[in-house]
């Protein structure tokens, strides 16, 4: 499933999250790349371990943990650890493939979804669209700022050249209760029809029990 959730930093939130940006210190990207998309990944990391850093942390890893659309979609278990980069001057980020499994001993974890959380107004720059490449078919991304785009780790995807301007995002990575993707469609999918039959019907309801006993039951088959 690819979805784009729009603002899901309030207006509030992304004003003090672009402040906090001009503060932050950055050094080379290909620092945080895997082995082969080290040799095609041209921009630059944000240094979060300062003041100003570790509250932009906080600041993204609470809207990402508290959102109830991205939770439902995602089905976190497991967040790694949040990146934040910035692309111009024809930089650009080639095709690659997340790597299956970060981190090391207690921390490792499988990535089963990733994100792209979008930080600039997509009028300040040229370029930098995210294509996901889906068995033959491309779809190009370039969100508003305080949007976030979620997606299957399994595709091949890329950040085309940024020729005019900065282009600034967060991204990481999720491990999810739910490994496959088209199980955690379904059960994003009854979650909808919930909050959408709940207009209608009382919770206790035939209606309303047979969908929730339905979403629990999958959800216990569907876990790992």
């Amino acid at each position: 499933m690819h979805l784009t959730i729009g603002s899901i930093l309030s207006a509030e939130s992304l004003t003090e999250a672009q402040a906090l940006l001009e503060q932050l210190r950055w050094q080379d990207g290909a620092r945080t790349a895997g082995p082969v998309a080290r040799e095609v990944k041209r921009n630059r990391q944000a240094d979060l371990s300062s003041v100003a850093g570790k509250k932009l942390r906080t600041l993204l890893e609470t809207t990402l943990q508290t959102h109830p659309v991205f939770t439902a979609a995602a089905r976190p278990r497991r967040f790694s650890r949040l990146l934040v980069s910035e692309t111009s001057d024809g930089g650009e980020y080639g095709a690659h493939v997340d790597n299956p499994f970060m981190g090391r001993g207690v921390d490792r974890m499988r990535t089963d979804v990733s994100f792209t959380l979008f930080l600039s107004d997509p009028e300040s720059y040229e370029g930098g669209e995210l294509v996901i490449d889906q068995a033959g078919a491309t779809q190009a991304v370039k969100g508003q700022a305080g949007d976030i785009f979620v997606y299957p780790s399994t595709y091949l995807h890329a950040v085309t050249p940024v020729t005019k301007g900065v282009r600034r995002v967060c991204v990481g990575w999720v491990e999810s209760e739910i490994p496959d993707a088209g199980d955690r469609e379904l059960l994003f999918d009854l979650e909808n029809l919930h909050a959408s039959l709940s207009a209608q019907y009382g919770p206790h309801s035939p209606e309303m029990l047979t969908v929730s006993k339905l979403y629990a039951n999958l959800t216990r088959r569907l876990a790992r």
